[in-house]
């Protein structure tokens, strides 16, 4: 009799999604094998270090951490053996020329300062937490069941949840309905940049961003984000799953429709039962199978989609303290032109935002003493722009490095500069392996969410999964792990229905085990 002792799973890639399926599939009884290209852990999760500096390469907080909890006590863990998590107070600081504000992780706290900084604004900060509680309790079963045909838009909860998503209104407009200072509606509308869109084309559904950064607060993981991602390939291996660092695929192997194994870059086929994928998904859709293999997919189809924006990035290693909060963004003047410009512009923005994180002020450990890590991201146009980088790589750090320096504490940053890295969107391409360098995946427009998302059951090829931010529920740490525990619920639930078949046709004379996990 098979068990799932017996059944191989192959996931393509160790970011967080990947990870995450990979430690729950493995505490169930599977046996797990990643295949990841690079040679580090975490794809965009992942750590960078330059000399003794070290850097989130891409997300810089943490946000719901009880997500993440859930995750490892499935496990049979605790995330905080693993990881040592900062509550962050102020939640960030941001600025409008000489307007600063920053929200606390206490609510009234932050009523208080919206008093003070924006009269007449602090009722309906409270108006927001109360809409957005009863937003966020209806929308949430959504984020953590699949969708797979049009029978699900019928079921309770959608049904529960149509009077909250707002189709017709944007981010933009609903906070509208709150603030009356267009600086305020940009503090609880910027969040829109972590799914790489516009406030001003995002569904209105998505003010729950900025819900939730005010309703479960922010954290900092000691040792950065990648922090989170080495603890889940830790519990992979205690699980007895195997991780291939190096070692990328290239080819999902497809017989009579069923992914039946990968075939790996040095030529190595490889079989498996399931195979999931946690690439970059276009990327993934571009590379990884082969020519008629995929109908709903094909490069011309993938072209029609819609993607985010790009980022371009700024790793410095600063040999002096920096009095920077832990985590900035510095608005431009004329905040809607330049959403348009970094949206669907094909040059640099002449007054661009910026985001900056500075975690050495709470976290020894990424820096030498005395010294600081720090990262500065400028949202830019993703390669469909047509925009030369090779050519504007310089302009780009240099236009960046002018904005930064204009603030009090960064007088004079580039003088302090003793290591140095950039990260374009022709590099997110090329080195990171993400299509048109749109760091943030498939853009969440109305036609991209929900049944119209890829499905995490792969709906082109049997046998084969999706996790991460190019699948349901979306992009985004929490969203990418609900990606991990609906596919693997999903996996794991065909895996018993079929040995619960083999035994009611007298194939084996028993059921298979349920593993040790509750997924």
């Amino acid at each position: 009799m098979h068990t799932l002792a017996d059944k191989r799973i192959a996931i393509i890639g160790a970011g967080p999604g990947g990870l995450a399926a990979a430690m729950l599939l493995s505490a169930a009884g599977f046996k797990v094998t990643i295949y990841e290209k690079q040679s580090y852990l975490g794809g965009r999760t992942s750590r960078l270090t330059l000399g003794d500096y070290h850097f989130d390469r891409g997300p810089t907080f943490f946000m719901m951490p009880q997500l993440l909890e859930e995750l490892f006590a499935a496990t049979g863990r605790s995330l905080h053996d693993y990881v040592k998590l900062l509550p962050l107070d102020p939640l960030y600081t941001l600025r409008f020329g000489s307007v600063e504000f920053s929200p606390s992780s206490n609510n009234e706290v932050t009523a208080e300062r919206i008093k003070s900084r924006f009269p007449g604004n602090e009722d309906g900060f409270r108006r927001f937490l109360v809409d957005q509680q009863k937003q966020f309790d209806a929308l949430e079963p959504l984020l953590k069941r699949p969708f797979s045909s049009v029978a699900d838009y019928l079921s309770k909860d959608i049904l529960n949840a149509l009077p909250h998503l707002h189709p017709f209104q944007s981010v933009y407009d609903r906070l509208k309905l709150y603030f009356n200072d267009e600086r305020l509606r940009y503090a609880f509308t910027f969040q829109s940049k972590y799914l790489g869109m516009s406030p001003w084309q995002c569904p209105g559904a998505f003010t729950m961003l900025s819900f939730l950064e005010h309703r479960f607060g922010l954290y900092h993981p000691v040792g950065g984000v990648n922090r989170v991602c080495e603890a889940m390939g830790e519990v992979v291996k205690e699980n007895g799953g195997v991780i291939h660092l190096s070692t990328g695929v290239s080819r999902v192997l497809v017989k009579r429709g069923k992914a039946v194994g990968v075939k790996l870059d040095n030529g190595e086929s490889v079989e498996a039962d399931h195979v999931i994928i946690n690439a970059d998904f276009a990327a993934a859709m571009s590379s990884l199978f082969a020519p008629g293999d995929l109908r709903k997919y094909t490069p011309k189809k993938l072209e029609r989609k819609r993607y985010s924006c790009s980022a371009f990035m700024l790793y410095m290693g600063v040999k002096k303290p920096v009095s920077m909060p832990h985590h900035a963004i510095l608005f431009a003047n004329d905040y809607r032109r330049n959403v348009d410009e970094m949206m669907g512009g094909s040059t640099l923005s002449n007054d661009p935002s910026v985001y900056v994180h500075n975690p050495s002020v709470l976290d020894s450990t990424l820096a030498p003493e005395g010294h600081s890590a720090l990262y500065a991201l400028m949202p830019v146009p993703n390669l469909k722009s047509g925009m030369d980088w090779g050519r504007i790589r310089e302009e780009a750090r240099d236009r960046m490095l002018g904005r930064l320096e204009k603030e009090p504490e960064l007088r004079s940053l580039s003088a302090s500069i003793e290591r140095e890295a950039v990260i374009t969107p022709l590099d997110w391409q090329d080195a990171h392996h993400i299509f048109a360098g749109a760091t943030f995946n498939l853009a969440h427009t109305l036609d991209q969410m929900m049944l119209l998302r890829p499905r995490n059951r792969f709906e082109e090829i049997g046998n084969c999964w999706l996790v991460g931010g190019g699948t349901h529920p979306g992009s985004g740490l929490p969203t990418i792990f609900e990606s991990a525990r609906i596919t693997s619920q999903l996996l794991l639930q065909d895996e018993r229905a079929a040995s619960i078949a083999l035994s009611m046709n007298g194939a084996s004379a028993g059921v298979a085990r349920q593993g040790r996990v509750n997924l």
